[in-house]
């Protein structure tokens, strides 16, 4: 093994000759000269910078305290009453957030180390892993059930559901690019957070409050939680400082480190067991505090080439724990500075962390090569003009029958003799009513559904990549952004006034993508981590604006947010049947360039095709889809996930048969999704689009699984 791919096989990007090459006494490496007044040097600042950011915090709040009343508590100086109100105050409220944000933030940051080692990758984190999204899922089930638990058995339900969705992530994209394991990551979150959508909507009184947590809030009253959880927070990076000798040496590489007497499989094991752990320990005390995981660990690695000797884990650790409090504890502060006092008690820290983390994602993938980030999905399969024949009158016959299915089924029967008289005016006012409100709603499911899969497939055919999605390129968060912009602050606002919201909203985000993607050429897996980025920071943003401007209206936008056909009118549905009409056919037309790009960079190229320009054409008509279908119905998931991959799966890859089969299939999908959600718990509604993603779900799980690595 040379140096040169020792270096390379270093985690975070830092040289790895200084940080796990056997040296000096029992295999441990030295620091090299100077390394160790750098990184006392580092470990001061980073500490003054936390006990500055902590004084402020403290003096932060409704209540008028200031730096001078702290200074008078801690020497027992003046009023003794004012003193009293001043304790009572701080340890009331103040103490315990400050205390709250300082352990997630030291527990995040050693979390996001250890997982990124595991991983060999820079954008591991408990983010990217769905640690955060399943923990969140499993606390809100027991809520649901309305079981209430303590501190320590409510980490425990945290930990199962953390570390189930961290196993199949790992498992399945662990050991491919660094884009599979963030598409995996980020996929399996959205699939999880709308199940925890679904519950919270259905069961909205025994999940009160859950929504501001589930973005990561340090409002506390009192320090049971903590008292509870410190022992073990503490045992945990014990464990890991225990073990980072170890990890040294596994950053060597597998092989190396087995010849050292290190058990591999079970060092990943145990260490993936206590990262999560830590995760799910700061999501118990806090909520779902987002980023700081992947935050933390790159801006230790970043100040590697200050210090070498940071490379190390038992350095490493500690570090990132600095920098994960400073994280925290500075968003906060951020947070209450610019939005005042109050918003500091309403808007989630894990907004902001958030925030700061999408900036993050969206740096490093802007300085990701293209060779680290790409997934091909392989050569072009075909399949015989026969069964493509068969399989496309299948799905029209299947787009017909629930179609009327879903116009006949509700909240009243309508039976099928009706049909042509209210079609020839004839029908009773009531049934004509029914009908009438009915009708909008199944056409604009269905071409919803179709326009996302038609998106799903020219952006999985341009990426290159199986697990790429419309929504992933950050356009249906920008959608979602703008309408809850207008629905949060003009309540008042009409159906077209937020559709036109949405239809900017989602234009500008694609637009943000497409340039900040844009680095000597455009390519295609740094063009989906950035849309990742830009996905994350517009749903954080989202958060926001809900609990800070409507906190007592959530599930009037969580319903939005979660693609509803209620209310629909063919006028609000109109601009997404035009677009499906004049842009499928383009599409199709322009079949052959997909399937030259879904093959490599090289083909199209030599064959005469533009690649930039051709990449823009197709992704902007995949956007504009997208846009068109959330303002129709709002945002609806996995629907451009999972179509394409049924289509190809039925007649082949060849996008030109792919795109009417997957568009029907998409329909068809949301349709089902709409009939269930107005059927299953009449007079109550579930979003349609909550309802395809708890359907997609499960094949997307399948889908994930046969395609690894």
């Amino acid at each position: 093994m040379t140096a040169l791919d020792l270096q390379k096989s270093d985690p975070a990007g830092s040289p790895a000759g200084n940080a796990g090459a056997p040296g000096g006494s029992g295999g441990r490496p030295a620091l090299p000269a100077g390394g160790r007044a750098r990184i006392g040097l580092l470990f001061a600042g980073v500490s003054a910078l936390l006990l500055v950011l902590a004084a402020f915090h403290l003096t932060q709040g409704t209540s008028g305290i200031g730096l001078a009343d702290l200074w008078a508590q801690l020497t027992h100086s003046g009023d003794d009453a004012h003193r009293t109100l001043v304790g009572t105050i701080l340890t009331g409220s103040r103490i315990p957030r400050l205390v709250t944000g300082l352990l997630v933030g030291v527990v995040l940051g050693v979390a996001g180390v250890a997982m990124q080692s595991l991983a060999r990758n820079p954008l591991a984190s408990p983010d990217t892993l769905a640690v955060n999204a399943g923990a969140q899922f499993a606390v809100t089930m027991v809520a649901a059930l309305g079981i209430s638990l303590p501190a320590l058995p409510g980490n425990g339900v945290a930990f199962i559901g953390g570390l189930l969705a961290a196993g199949v992530v790992v498992l399945i994209g662990g050991s491919g690019s660094t884009a599979r394991l963030v598409l995996a990551g980020t996929a399996l979150a959205m699939a999880l957070s709308a199940v925890t959508s679904t519950m919270m909507i259905l069961f909205q009184q025994e999940t009160a409050g859950l929504f501001a947590w589930g973005s990561g809030s340090l409002l506390q009253i009192d320090l049971d939680t903590v008292r509870q959880l410190l022992p073990v927070m503490v045992a945990a990076i014990g464990v890991l400082l225990l073990l980072s000798h170890r990890m040294d040496l596994l950053a060597l590489g597998d092989d190396t480190a087995s010849m050292l007497g290190v058990h591999v499989g079970r060092l990943r094991v145990v260490v993936l067991l206590v990262s999560v752990l830590l995760a799910t320990t700061a999501v118990a005390m806090a909520g779902p505090i987002g980023f700081v995981g992947l935050f933390a660990p790159a801006s230790v690695g970043l100040l590697v080439r200050f210090a070498p000797g940071l490379a190390r884990h038992r350095v490493r650790y500690p570090a990132a724990a600095l920098i994960g409090a400073v994280t925290v504890i500075g968003a906060d502060v951020l947070l209450r500075a610019i939005f005042g006092d109050t918003a500091g008690v309403n808007v989630p820290t894990g907004v902001v962390t958030t925030v700061l983390g999408a900036i993050l994602l969206v740096a490093i993938a802007r300085r990701t090569s293209a060779s680290r980030v790409a997934s091909s999905t392989g050569a072009v399969a075909t399949g015989s003009r026969r069964r493509f024949a068969c399989w496309l009158a299948v799905a029209i016959v299947a787009a017909v029958i629930f179609l009327v299915s879903g116009i006949v089924l509700g909240g009243r029967l309508v039976l099928l003799g009706d049909l042509p008289n209210w079609l020839a005016g004839r029908s009773s006012v009531e049934l004509s009513g029914v009908l009438d409100e009915r009708m909008p709603r199944v056409l604009g499911a269905f071409l919803a559904g179709a326009a996302l899969a038609a998106a799903g497939t020219t952006v999985q055919a341009v990426c290159r990549n199986p697990l790429a999605e419309p929504g992933l390129l950050g356009i249906t968060a920008g959608a979602g952004l703008g309408a809850v912009l207008v629905i949060t602050v003009f309540p008042a606002a009409g159906a077209v006034t937020i559709m036109a919201a949405a239809a900017a909203g989602a234009v500008l985000a694609f637009g943000l993508v497409y340039l900040l993607a844009r680095r000597n050429g455009l390519d295609s897996g740094r063009l989906v981590l950035v849309g990742i980025g830009v996905f994350a920071g517009g749903t954080a943003l989202i958060s926001m604006l809900i609990v800070l401007t409507d906190p007592w209206n959530q599930v009037k936008a969580l319903t939005w947010l979660s693609g509803s056909t209620y209310g629909r009118t063919i006028t609000q549905i109109l601009p997404v049947a035009v677009l499906l009409v004049v842009l499928l056919p383009l599409m199709m037309a322009g079949r052959r360039r997909l399937d030259l790009m879904s093959l490599d960079d090289d083909a199209p190229r030599l064959l005469g095709v533009e690649l930039e320009r051709a990449r823009l054409l197709h992704l902007g008509g995949a956007a504009l889809l997208t846009a068109a279908a959330v303002c129709a119905v709002g945002v609806v998931g996995f629907v451009g996930l999972v179509a394409p991959h049924c289509a190809r799966a039925l007649v082949g890859a060849r996008n030109g048969r792919v795109l009417p089969v997957a568009a029907l299939i998409g329909g068809v999908l949301v349709s089902v999704g709409d009939t269930v959600g107005r059927t299953v718990i009449f007079p109550a509604q579930l979003p349609a689009g909550l309802v395809a993603t708890v359907i997609g779900a499960p094949y997307f799980v399948y889908l994930l699984w046969r395609t690894r690595d």
